[in-house]
């Protein structure tokens, strides 16, 4: 009987690229006030964390995690067109309004595309680097 790999596990790598991230997102949040690093750049480096902090606890393939992450980023940007800060009374905490945003960017859809892109960039040239380095050990 073959033995199924749990779905859950902790993943160091993956947590620590998503601590990093997230270290560099509250840096730009606080610091930088130009009109690219902190909108598009914050919002590309918002989807990688999410991914790598999702994979720092389930496994799950690269690209159902990607797709799952870049479809979720979609709705909060959808939820935002429809002010859903406001809709839910939470207009005036400062907080639902930095996590969730209020204002609809197609600029975002985008930067989360490129963010999700890099991901999958990435992971594929890890595993395909990790399926030669295991080659030729064998």
């Amino acid at each position: 009987m073959e033995k199924k790999e749990n779905a859950f596990r902790f993943d160091k790598k993956s947590f620590l690229i998503a601590a990093a991230i997230f270290i560099i997102e509250v840096l730009i949040a606080l610091y930088i006030t130009d009109n690219f690093i902190r909108p598009y750049v914050g919002d590309v480096l918002v989807v990688i964390l999410i991914y790598y902090f999702v994979k720092a606890f389930v496994h799950i393939g690269v690209w159902p995690l990607a797709i799952a992450t870049l479809l979720f980023s979609y709705l909060i940007e959808t939820l935002q067109y429809f002010h859903i800060v406001k809709l839910i009374g939470l207009g005036d905490n400062k907080f639902a309004n930095i996590v969730i945003g209020n204002s609809f960017a197609w600029e975002d859809i985008m930067a989360y595309t490129i963010g999700i892109t890099i991901v999958v960039l990435i992971e594929t040239y890890s595993i395909k680097r990790k399926t030669a380095s295991n080659e030729r050990l064998l």
